[in-house]
């Protein structure tokens, strides 16, 4: 179903910079956000090979606060289908999410309430994806979710050679190893090496393009030089 740079990616640790928290009561609550699901998709399946459907959306409460606000409840169930590379198969999730709305009015209520539960849904349909989807977060121990920044073991060989302890301004790539990042030359191009979901604007800045074909940032040498 999956390529095997899918696979990999799929079975890697959460990185803890897309890890958001909250206090519900005395309880810190960690998760991630809705924009940042649709990203990974994106980066993980590729465009236009996922997409989801809203199968159930409806109230389930209404009350006031005492601001005496509109509160209203929403409860929606989405479908989420994931194709191959050939869009030959398909991988469906369902699951159930739940939203709040407040507003002095109930059409601002409705829409909050409405948007909040379906994003709920989505996020909890894809985590039956793994870590890169949030399902590390559901571990109280989070053992699968990388808090740490990488340490220098942990960095790609060629790169860890490569990186000075301070800024190496004779270095072009030199901004790409405090994020666990390194390149290495191949075919007549200059590749990055790591994990680089949620770096893309570091990578992008330096003049690599995106293969969405191969799953890699790349330059010519030409380029590079």
């Amino acid at each position: 179903m999956f390529t095997d740079k899918q696979n990999q990616l799929l079975k890697l640790n959460l990185s803890g910079d897309r890890v958001k928290t909250r206090q519900q009561g005395n309880i810190t609550l960690s998760y991630l956000e809705g924009y940042d699901i649709i990203d990974m998709a994106n980066f993980a399946f590729g465009y236009g090979n996922w997409g989801y459907k809203i199968t159930r959306l409806e109230q389930v409460s209404e009350e006031l606060n005492q601001n005496q606000n509109k509160v209203i409840g929403y409860r929606a169930i989405v479908e989420v289908t994931v194709y191959d590379v050939h869009h030959k198969a398909t991988v469906t999730r369902e699951d159930v999410g739940y939203g709040t709305g407040i507003g002095r009015d109930y059409a601002s209520a409705h829409e909050g309430a409405g948007k909040e539960a379906v994003t709920d849904a989505l996020k909890r349909a894809f985590r039956t994806f793994g870590n890169q989807f949030g399902n590390a977060l559901y571990d109280k121990s989070q053992k699968n979710v990388d808090h740490k920044p990488p340490q220098p073991s942990q960095i790609p060989q060629n790169s860890a050679q490569q990186a000075p302890q301070q800024p190496n301004t004779s270095d072009p790539y030199a901004s790409l190893y405090p994020l666990g990042l390194g390149v290495k030359e191949a075919n007549g191009e200059v590749v990055v090496t790591g994990q680089t979901y949620g770096k893309q604007q570091a990578i992008k800045s330096l003049g690599f393009r995106w293969d969405a074909s191969r799953k890699v940032w790349y330059q010519s040498m030409q380029e590079a030089a």
